[in-house]
């Protein structure tokens, strides 16, 4: 609360209690920091119950990786093994699958195979370079490629995590489960957003393989922070970006840290942000350079690489944006395998999948009481006032408040209001209620049907816009815990949704971008992220009572009778001069391999059942 005590610092320890008569998982809250004393079980008052020990994330104990690129080179060997004990030694194999038949068990597999009962397909051993799958340039190096740089040096700060640009100031912060997020958003010093964070990233595969069919990635389970990769300057961010590193722990009692995780720099994204060239009458020419500042991080997990940016307008706007690259995920082609993607190598299918994204948005539009407002067109036949024998079809505004959770909640496939946002209790100068309106960029695949009996586990994906009433018990719109028990989840999203008012409340926007991915020749060896990127924009919408980056320094504005080469008039005549000298570019350095492992986690299935899991070799 403003003005109030500043509250203790406390952390949040997850503790996995194996070695019990009912094995579970714990949440306490201990603090302050950074000399704890004293601790609080949590666990009942987040989910209502105990966590059962078998939907803890995996450690990272479940595969190795000897070939580069290995995710396209399946051999169409798939285990399913029944790891439900405690005891390894209990473990066991409970099917096997080869070249599209199944078997009950590796006996069986050998005993057709000796009666020359099976299809065998002879696949080449690759080798350690992966061959096509190698992200080896096949080309020399040429020509360097642009840089970008800032004449004065930057214009933005990074002071431990707090970040200002212009009229923009914000706190990060890196969550091991969910990465990236913002919080304090302000501009011009009025809080706009309390926190701006990502939830969840989920995929869903399908294939006529068994692994493939059944995978279900819930990346919060593995880790979207923790999985961070190092940044690598010049490629990942421009070369002079500042660079911040981030500390975490997870699965260890040490801490861990990952050099250049984050990079903070401002973008000059060559277009105008706005311009206008006059030849009626006067002549004159303004225009405004579009000058952005990205915060990125990149999430490696498994063989997805996610580029998460969050970017500031000069205009007042931001976006949140992620771009998928990487591998794409295959199975071994049979059978009838081009019903589930295209062949994209000799015996590799690449199999298709939906992405999905989900956002939470704590916007406080004018304080932290907001309403949802949607505007929108509909044509309405009119006789011409001039002629009442003349019909007009004209535009008009449509204006709707939704007043409920229900009716703020839309269906993925649903037609949403194009202009939907959060209006405050106050008006601009024009008597508009100020406002901050949601534009979602999005090509989502379908959504899991609601009958299966994994839906609720990821039912936020229903929904490409959600918002309902902020509450302390409701802070995530899922949990870590429903990758390996998504038949029973721990957090259910479609339960916030139960009709509350949602007129002049404190609200939250939860949003999901997707994209249906559908892999093909040009995926090899990795996917581009060109058109791979969606998310959307917070855009103010009659918050100002004029556009604020009418007042931006950078803005270019001169007439025909005014002498535009000089610098007074023209600062981008200035620029030869200002940007004559290039700035000292620091030397290469890389510390991404250090204190990394090959090893990565796999995902369980569910406990009422043996749990098992289907291994590809």
């Amino acid at each position: 609360m403003e003005g109030g005590a500043r509250p203790p610092r406390e952390a949040l320890a997850v503790l996995y209690f194996g070695n019990q008569a009912n094995p579970n998982v714990t949440e306490y809250v201990v603090g302050p920091l950074p000399v704890p004393t004293y601790h609080r079980d949590v666990t009942v008052q987040k989910y209502r119950r105990k966590v059962p020990y078998h939907r803890r994330p995996m450690l990272g104990s479940e595969y190795e990786q000897n070939v580069s690129g290995f995710f396209l080179h399946p051999v169409g060997l798939e285990v399913l093994v029944d790891h439900s004990s405690l005891d390894i030694g209990q473990w066991a194999v409970s099917r096997v699958f080869y070249n599209g038949q199944y078997y009950r068990d590796m006996a069986q597999l050998e005993s057709a195979y000796v009666q020359g009962r099976i299809s065998v397909e002879k696949v080449r051993k690759a080798p350690p370079d992966g061959d096509f799958s190698s992200m080896r340039p096949r080309a020399p190096s040429a020509a360097p490629f642009p840089l970008q740089y800032e004449p004065q040096g930057p214009r933005y700060s990074v002071r431990k995590n707090h970040v200002a640009f212009q009229a923009w100031s914000f706190a990060f912060g890196m969550s091991v489960k969910t990465g990236l997020r913002l919080f304090d958003i302000r501009y011009k010093g009025e809080r706009v957003v309390y926190e701006l964070s990502v939830q969840e990233a989920l995929s869903v595969y399908g294939s006529n393989c068994p692994g493939g069919m059944s995978t279900r990635y819930m990346d919060g389970s593995f880790g979207i922070g923790r999985y961070t990769s190092p940044l690598v300057r010049g490629v990942d961010c421009p070369y002079l970006a500042s660079y911040v590193d981030v500390h975490y722990l997870a699965h260890s009692q040490d801490i861990r840290t990952i050099k250049n995780a984050l990079c903070v720099f401002e973008q000059n994204l060559g277009s105008p942000l706005r311009r206008h060239f006059s030849n009626l009458q006067s002549l004159y020419y303004g225009g405004l350079v579009n000058s952005a500042l990205v915060l990125r991080s990149i999430t490696s997990l498994g063989n997805h690489d996610y580029v998460w940016d969050f970017i500031f307008y000069q205009n007042g706007a931001i976006e949140a944006k992620v771009q998928a690259t990487g591998y794409p995920s295959s199975s071994f082609l049979h059978g009838d395998g081009l019903r589930y993607g295209n062949r994209v190598w000799e015996h590799t299918l690449g199999t298709i999948r939906t992405h999905s994204i989900n956002y939470k948005v704590d916007l406080d539009v004018g304080g932290v009481k907001n309403s949802l407002v949607a505007h929108d067109m509909a044509f309405e036949m009119a006789r011409a006032p001039w002629n009442p024998e003349q019909q007009i079809e004209r535009p008009r505004l449509t204006k709707r408040v939704l007043d409920t959770e229900d009716q703020a909640a839309f269906r993925l496939q649903s037609k949403i209001p194009r202009y939907i946002y959060f209006a405050a209790n106050s008006k601009n100068k024009w008597g508009h209620q100020r406002g901050y309106r949601i534009q979602i960029v999005s090509f989502a695949g379908d959504h899991v049907p609601e009958a299966s009996s994994m839906e609720r586990a990821i039912s936020w994906a229903r929904y490409k816009l959600a918002v309902t009433r902020r509450k302390e018990e409701e802070p995530t719109s899922t949990s870590i815990y429903n990758q390996n028990d998504p038949w029973t989840p721990t957090v259910a999203f479609a339960d916030f949704i139960d009709n509350e008012t949602i007129t002049n409340e404190d609200l939250v926007a939860w949003i999901t971008a997707g994209f249906l991915h559908i892999p093909h020749s040009e995926d090899i060896p990795n996917t581009v992220t060109v058109g791979n990127s969606v998310g959307f924009l917070l855009r103010p919408y009659n918050y100002y009572d004029l556009d604020p980056s009418i007042y931006s320094h950078d803005g270019v504005f001169f007439t025909s009778e005014q002498d535009f080469t000089a610098c007074e008039v023209n600062p981008i005549a200035c620029l030869p001069k200002t940007a004559s000298c290039l700035p000292n570019f620091p030397p290469f350095t890389y510390d991404g391999f250090k204190n990394t492992s090959k090893l990565y986690c796999s995902m369980s299935h569910e406990a009422d059942q043996p749990v098992t899991d289907f291994r590809s070799f």
